[in-house]
């Protein structure tokens, strides 16, 4: 399994938020808990069915989306 195949979005679950296997565990949580200065190690103790891989698919995915040419606002 490549790195972004981990990262998964189902309309099913968490309301198609990006989410690691089909897991309820959002990628912005994981981002949330690194930038809380958690290590990988604590997560992978807090959340049995996380892997050190699905961490490392959580920073590429989010490297991805800053590398985008432009962001378009849209006024709702």
């Amino acid at each position: 399994m490549s790195d972004l195949s981990r990262i998964t979005m189902n309309l099913d679950i968490c309301h198609g938020k990006p989410c690691i296997r089909n897991l309820r565990y959002p990628v912005e949580m994981i981002l949330d808990l690194l930038s809380s200065q958690m290590t990988t190690e604590e997560i992978l103790n807090d959340y049995e069915d996380l892997k050190t891989e699905d961490i490392s698919a959580c920073l590429k995915y989010a490297s991805q989306l800053i590398h985008v040419e432009s962001i378009e606002r849209v006024n709702v």
